[in-house]
């Protein structure tokens, strides 16, 4: 569906006449839990228009999200999810089908965010995300450096850097241990051809792609800072916004800061490419970001959210923040910051493969690739631990027999 709207005119929405920010007052208290990127933020400023609403935004809501839509009244009545966040509630069965709320107050939404699943609207989608490239046009531009399509470019345009020594580290790279550190193994796997499971959820990333991904990946470590596995999202988008790095791939939901010239000092400099191809295809994968209402709300809460939250999706807020994400609200105007995510599209990218076993292969590669690029272990045994961790959680859950 994702690339189905990058590649089929899902970006070509014309500006529409501005509605109200909120056109009705909330009397029921309302709180969401989400991500805390430039987008969301914009999003909830909106809705607070509305009153009696309170966002928390917090990079770790994923965590949090689960036992928060478990407990009974749940916690927040908005969550904000994207592809991989969103299985977990469902799986719990913590999120309502959102059928009769959009049928009352959804006629703003476009088919395109209406995020089905066995046929029921289970969640509302109002961007569309991905890690492409981000780079410094000035420095590239200085030194002679086309804009890297492949890794290969990428560790090559690296060593020209490191030699010129214009910045303090070439390339940055959300390498946190945990979850960004696996979200990295992904890309690389994925667009190296590889998948990640065989018959019956058995693990199968004990080959020369998975061997390859780790290497290319301990490549670029070695022109990034040395604290690489606490680097997440937030600290590369500083260290490009302070002028510490020249590369990065990077969620194009931070785009827009790179031009903020209330925090960023290098405005204009930092431009946006497709992420950089490994054997196969771009190494990254297409994600949207969106609303689901909690199961566990009571019905008047449920309906205040949700026009809470349709509120906060308007073209006045898209008009405002523009460059804050690539919209599928309507209003939207693609610009250069949305050239990345396009183009990574049309690289080959695929959707995250959210899943049930996809989140325990996940959380097992989030605790185990560091092992490789620490060198506490080869790469073959690298994987193996990750694949039997794997194998062990999924036949807990029954994934596995």
């Amino acid at each position: 569906m994702i690339k189905q709207i990058l590649l089929a005119g899902g970006l070509s929405l014309a500006a529409i006449g501005g509605a109200a920010a909120c056109d009705f007052q909330n009397e029921v208290p309302v709180k969401s839990l989400s991500a805390g990127f430039e987008a969301w933020k914009a999003v909830t400023d909106a809705m607070a228009k509305c009153g009696n609403f309170e966002a928390e935004l917090d990079q770790e809501f994923r965590t949090k999200q689960p036992a928060a839509f478990a407990a009974d009244p749940s916690l927040y009545q908005i969550g904000g999810v994207a592809n991989g966040t969103l299985v977990p509630l469902m799986n719990e069965g913590t999120v309502r089908s959102l059928d009769n709320l959009v049928e009352k107050h959804g006629q703003n939404l476009t088919a395109n965010q209406l995020i089905k699943i066995n046929g029921e609207i289970m969640a509302i989608a109002m961007m569309v995300n991905a890690q492409h490239l981000m780079y410094r046009e000035d420095l590239l531009s200085d030194l002679g450096i086309s804009v890297p399509k492949t890794y290969d470019e990428v560790l090559a345009a690296a060593e020209k850097i490191k030699a010129a020594g214009v910045v303090e580290y070439p390339v940055g790279g959300t390498y946190k241990t945990g979850w960004n550190l696996a979200q990295e193994f992904v890309n690389m796997y994925l667009g190296m051809g590889g998948e990640f499971f065989g018959d019956g959820n058995e693990p199968s990333i004990e080959n020369d792609k998975g061997v390859v991904a780790l290497e290319t990946m301990k490549k670029l470590t070695a022109f990034m800072d040395p604290e690489y596995l606490v680097s997440d999202s937030t600290y590369v988008q500083q260290q490009f916004q302070q002028g510490k790095i020249a590369m990065a791939n990077l969620w194009a939901s931070r785009a827009g800061a790179m031009d903020d010239p209330n925090e960023s000092q290098v405005v204009g400099k930092v431009k946006m490419a497709g992420a950089p191809t490994a054997a196969e295809r771009a190494a990254s994968t297409l994600w949207w970001d969106g609303i689901v209402i909690a199961k566990n709300a009571s019905d008047e809460q449920a309906d205040a959210a949700f026009r809470v939250a349709m509120a906060g999706m308007n073209p006045d807020m898209v008009k405002a923040n523009n460059d804050a994400a690539v919209w599928l609200i309507e209003g939207y105007e693609p610009g250069p910051l949305a050239q990345g995510v396009v183009e990574t599209a049309q690289a080959g990218a695929v959707p995250y493969p959210a899943s049930s076993q996809m989140g325990l292969m996940h959380t097992a590669l989030g605790n185990g690739v560091a092992d490789y690029l620490t060198g506490a272990k080869d790469a073959q045994t690298t994987l193996r631990d990750i694949a039997n961790a794997y194998r062990t959680s999924a036949k807990e859950a029954g994934l596995i027999q």
